[in-house]
This record gives C-alpha cells, sequence and structure tokens, in this order.
C-alpha cells in the first residue's frame, strides 16, 4: 500500500523487452537506500516488485497487462518518473489510500497557472466517471490530489508549487497520458451497495 506522497522523482535509465512483459530499470538513490529483493516500489502510481538493487538503481519486470493499462509503456531511458516506497504501519498516512492498481489513464487537457498554484484538467475514462467526485482523493502518476472539479468527461486538479517542482506533473504538457487510480473506498461502496440494494439488510 502506498500514500500517494512522492519520496522522489527518479529516471527510467534502460529499457528491456521482454516476451509479454518489459524490464525497466529505474534510477532513485531515496527509494534504492533500503530496497531489497521482493519490496514494492511505485513508479508513476503502478506498484513494481523490486528484482534486484545495484547503487542507486533497481530493475522491475512489468507484465503486458500492465503495459496496457498504464503509461508505463510509453517510457523511454531519461524519462522522469515518480517514485514512492510502500508505507510501512507505524508511518504517517499522509495523502490517501493508493494500492498502486491503476484503473485507467487519463490524457492532461489544460494547465490554467495562477499565482500559487496551477489547475490542471484531465481527461476520465468513462468507466471511472462514477468514481471521481469534487473534493475527494485521485490519484495521478501515483500523487494523492484532492479533485477541485468534474466535469463530464474530465476532472480537475490544483498542484502547489511544491507537487509541481518535486514531481512529474510539474513538466506534463497538454497531450501527455496519465495514471489515473480512483479511490479504492468508493469502489468497495459501491460493490456493497450493489449487493445489498437500497432496502437490503447490512
Amino acid at each position: 500500500m502506498f500514500t500517494g506522497i512522492i519520496e522522489e522523482l527518479g529516471e527510467i535509465s534502460s529499457v528491456e523487452p521482454l516476451p509479454d512483459a518489459a524490464r525497466l530499470t529505474v534510477r532513485g538513490k531515496v527509494v534504492t537506500a533500503d530496497a531489497r529483493h521482493g519490496d514494492s516500489i511505485a513508479v508513476n502510481g503502478v506498484c513494481l516488485t523490486v528484482v534486484e538493487t545495484d547503487g542507486e538503481v533497481f530493475t522491475a519486470d512489468v507484465m503486458k497487462e500492465t503495459l496496457k493499462r498504464s503509461s508505463l509503456g510509453a517510457l523511454r531511458p531519461g524519462s522522469p518518473v515518480n517514485l514512492e516506497r510502500a508505507v510501512r504501519a507505524d508511518q504517517r498516512l499522509g495523502g490517501h489510500i493508493v494500492q498502486g492498481h491503476v484503473d485507467g489513464t487519463g490524457v492532461l487537457l489544460s494547465r490554467e497557472p495562477a499565482e500559487h498554484w496551477e489547475v490542471v484538467r484531465i481527461s476520465l475514462p468513462a468507466e471511472l466517471n462514477r468514481y471521481v467526485v469534487e473534493k475527494g482523493s485521485i490519484a495521478v502518476d501515483g500523487v494523492s490530489l484532492t479533485v477541485t472539479a468534474v466535469d463530464g468527461e474530465a476532472f480537475s486538479v490544483s498542484l502547489i508549487p511544491t507537487t509541481l517542482e518535486l514531481t512529474t506533473l510539474g513538466a506534463k504538457r497538454p497531450g501527455d497520458p496519465v495514471n489515473l487510480e480512483v479511490d479504492v473506498i468508493a469502489k468497495h461502496v459501491e460493490r456493497l451497495v450493489g449487493a445489498y440494494g437500497l432496502g437490503g439488510r447490512s
């Protein structure tokens, strides 16, 4: 489990194609400091398992399904990536519960600079629309954000200077894809409501 509080802006060192998969080598001084084989590290919001580490880099295998459902398939050597280690049970939950299981991808539609923040509008796949609400939480490329508005097939978030400086979202441009993970609590609520119905017993 993750919190959506990015620890480090890392970089893709290499991408090795594999049969129905790819092996990523990622540079990140902070997240590799105590990383071991089998540990979980979120890369742009996608939970990956560490295969091996070597100094400040780690490698992870990405399945074909993950490449299809996320933007990781578009990464190239030199691509910046948001990195976060799995949260420990004794740590503060600074963002929200993020599983690292991307629900789909959106496209950055527009950026509107303001004096102290920037409003970013992102397209929203139709199948995820019902899970996104104003003032609710969403992870964009692994960054825990609060939804400021939902407008049909898109939603908006406000990015503070720290987020713009320390994550990939500061450099994204209109047309760029982003990974989306909706609030898992919303999905559980939907499942329970559907199982019991409005008149069902709890």
